[in-house]
């Protein structure tokens, strides 16, 4: 009650009183530190945070992001697929209505816009198969359905799956990490979107690895990311969700292999009152890849 009335110090001393009586419940210390960086206690919240760490050994409640968002430790590699899990399972009954309704959230919008200039180039009206990466409650399927003649949605939590199972839009659904769900594939996918599903990710060489084999030569794939205009290649925000340099993530996807078709920065939705900028991005692979065995060709030669 005092935190929703906006006095989080007194907040952050009832929580550390509550924690003198139980000094093991990790969800009180991951309280105490949400109340402490609101009242601006930074060095309380990072204590809270520590002592969290030590007692959530899953990584369940994000303690060692919440670290390194306050340079306070390293935020690691790849996915904190615990807390990521836990939050999306929390989040699936209010997701659309807090994301759409209130933030103004339009990535399916926009990445589904790319995809169809990207058809009418090809001259083509329907893809064989798509893999929607992350696909939450399928706002991002529901674009691409009448796209698709198989549709296929892999998603961290087993409460979005279960949310959009009930919408009946993909052909079919996979609880899984999606690093792990594309690594068990080969050349399948005409088409793979990811509307902000990479800004959890972190590093986006891993992820990129792993997807790009599961691709069909020629195929497609979309996807969205938070933006920064630092040297850096990423970091860590204190929203928990990791911003990509721009020119780091073309670098990124020249590494992979990918073909850049459009790269675009546009305003993804609102967050705390703010415009969040994001990169929107459209790739190809190759449809054909050189090899040992045609490194010797002349251009006319692989081109043909």
């Amino acid at each position: 009650m005092l935190a929703e009335g906006g006095d989080h110090a007194a907040a952050a001393e009832l929580m550390d009183q509550a924690l003198e009586i139980a000094p093991e419940w990790a969800a009180g210390w991951d309280l105490l530190g949400s109340f402490h960086e609101k009242a601006d206690n930074v060095a309380g919240a990072i204590s809270a945070w520590r002592r969290l760490e030590a007692l959530d050994d899953d990584g369940v409640f994000g303690a060692r992001l919440k670290l390194a968002a306050h340079n306070a430790g390293a935020a690691g590699e790849g996915t904190a697929v615990s807390y990521v899990e836990a939050l999306f399972d929390q989040y699936a009954p209010q997701f659309e209505d807090a994301l759409v309704g209130k933030l103004g959230y339009r990535v399916p919008e926009m990445l589904d816009a790319l995809v169809v200039e990207e058809m009418a180039a090809l001259g083509i009206e329907r893809f064989s198969k798509a893999i929607d990466l992350g696909c939450g409650t399928g706002l991002m399927g529901e674009k691409l359905r009448e796209k698709v003649v198989f549709l296929e949605g892999v998603d961290i939590s087993a409460a979005m799956i279960a949310e959009t199972a009930r919408k009946g839009i993909y052909d079919n659904l996979q609880k899984a990490e999606l690093v792990a769900a594309l690594n068990a594939r080969r050349a399948e996918a005409d088409l793979m979107t990811a509307a902000d599903v990479f800004i959890y990710c972190g590093d986006l060489q891993p992820v990129l690895a792993a997807l790009v084999p599961a691709l069909k030569p020629g195929g497609l794939v979309a996807f969205s990311l938070e933006a920064h205009d630092g040297e850096e290649a990423l970091f860590l925000r204190p929203s928990l969700r990791y911003a990509h340099g721009v020119a780091a993530t073309r670098d990124a996807l020249v590494v992979a292999g990918l073909e850049v078709l459009r790269f675009e920065t546009a305003t993804l939705r609102q967050d705390r009152g703010a415009p969040i900028t994001g990169i929107l991005v459209l790739a190809r692979k190759p449809a054909v890849e050189l090899t040992a065995a045609n490194d010797g060709a002349s251009d006319g030669d692989v081109a043909a």
